[in-house]
């Protein structure tokens, strides 16, 4: 038979993960908001604990991961990597098709690498609760599964269009023990005062940022714990690109390119920066492609400047391409990828040409998801779709060009709680969301004046 499935050892699951801070000529350091200055890991005490500021600040290359994590880890790690041999037969391509799968998890996506890893931090710090956002529900439901397993209650903020598109999401996080709640909530005075300007908001993840870390800062016994964006979160990711590394091995192969969702950044941070850091490092060259959508292209249409990772200015100030911390994208399916902003570290990737940035419509992402549901057997997510198509767009180029180049996407999640959403599109009711220049224009205005764009 062809190998379809490459498979590695428990054994095998990494035992520290990388931190491709280490490795990039240039790193900008958050802001304290108040002062301009970079950021300490005292200031980021209030919401984190200790052991987790630091990681979002270190640039040590290697970060060892406690053996607690690793043996929950077990549960679904290492994740399978694939051969997409009928897809590549359905497309007529001589591209060796690769990607990595996250639905493996319990939650059914990429998120619990990250989440079970703060929850143990947190748990060590003696934290009681942590309080999230989410967008279409996979971290809200990862961090609801961590909550499960070390006795933490968890408060989530669900983007409220997301709530309603996807009440299996909620429901699972309601299964685990968690609190969900749609964003903007009458319960934080960041999610009043949106509501009192728009009652009808259809929330953000900056939005339901805000919310999380208000209840935070409220409550000594209670922290913010992130799903994206911030560069411990990327950082516990790369178990994904490590193990794919491994995996090609396995394969007798190696990518051309390597591609993934872009949203926050953390599905496309874990399975690329691995890659990067073997060529920043002198190995082999890769492209890499962030595929992110067209109703909220940050990378693509954004400004790099000093901005907030959430709506009413808790955060620290994060350099990265941005589209403003105020600017609500319009409600796509991919409610996951409907952020304003990107992870610093992906940011600086793409301005120093590690990485090239593509943006594409809902419709087209859907079409791909059917395309790969058909001929692979999984129903991917809607936010994995952004990487199938761009996937399959590099596939079919190879065809037109007559090369065969290997190409390796992440997978990060199933789509069985968005089957609602491919029906829609099935039936043509989904529409393509277009890009709002002016709102985005109002949107970039309100970024701190001291700093801008840099």
């Amino acid at each position: 038979m062809d190998t379809i499935k490459y498979q590695l050892r428990d054994d095998q699951i990494p035992t520290s993960w990388y931190n491709i801070a280490a490795d990039l000529p240039r790193v900008d350091p958050p802001l304290h908001p108040g002062t301009g200055q970079p950021a300490t890991v005292d200031d980021l005490t209030g919401i984190m604990p200790k052991e987790l500021a630091e990681q979002e600040l270190t640039l040590e290359r290697d970060i060892e991961i406690p053996a607690t994590v690793r043996q929950i880890y077990a549960q679904w790690r290492p994740s399978p990597l694939f051969r997409a041999r009928r897809l590549e037969q359905a497309l007529g391509t001589p591209a060796r098709i690769y990607y990595k799968y996250e639905g493996g998890s319990p939650a059914g996506s990429h998120k619990p690498n990250t989440g079970i890893a703060q929850g143990f931090y947190n748990k060590e710090a003696g934290i009681r609760r942590l309080a999230t956002e989410t967008g279409a529900g996979q971290w809200g439901s990862s961090l609801a599964l961590a909550g499960a397993f070390f006795g933490l209650e968890v408060k989530v903020f669900m983007v409220k269009v997301s709530y309603h598109q996807k009440p299996y999401r909620r429901a699972l996080m309601h299964t685990y023990g968690a609190t969900c709640v749609p964003s903007p909530s009458t319960e934080t005075a960041a999610g009043r005062a949106i509501l009192a300007e728009d009652p009808d908001c259809p929330g953000a993840l900056g939005i339901a940022t805000s919310e999380a870390i208000e209840v935070a800062m409220n409550d000594p016994f209670t922290n913010y714990a992130g799903g994206s964006v911030l560069n411990h979160v990327a950082l516990h990711q790369t178990v994904i690109g490590q193990e794919a590394l491994l995996q090609m091995d396995m394969a007798d192969d190696y990518p051309d390119i390597v591609i993934g969702c872009a949203g926050g950044g953390s599905n496309l941070a874990g399975l690329t920066f691995p890659f990067l850091g073997e060529q920043l490092r002198g190995g082999k060259q890769v492209r890499v492609i962030a595929s992110e959508p067209e109703a909220c292209p940050t990378l693509t249409k954004g400004q790099v400047a000093y901005d907030f990772g959430d709506t009413a200015q808790l955060t620290p100030l994060l350099k990265m391409h941005t589209l403003g911390h105020s600017f609500v994208p319009p409600s796509i399916h991919a409610g996951g990828l409907r952020y304003h902003g990107i992870a610093p570290l992906v940011s600086q990737a793409l301005q120093d040409g590690l990485m090239e940035a593509r943006a594409v419509p809902q419709t087209a992402c859907f079409e791909a998801g059917l395309t790969f549901a058909r001929s692979e057997g999984i129903v991917p997510a809607p936010e994995s779709t952004h990487a199938i198509r761009a996937a399959i767009d590099e596939a079919l180029r190879c065809r037109e060009e007559g090369r065969s180049e290997a190409i390796l996407f992440g997978l990060s999640g199933h789509g069985h709680f968005d089957l609602g959403s491919y029906e829609k599109y099935m039936a043509d009711e989904l529409a393509d969301e277009g890009y709002d220049e002016e709102l985005v224009a109002r949107s970039l205005a309100r970024i701190p004046a001291p700093f801008g764009q840099v």
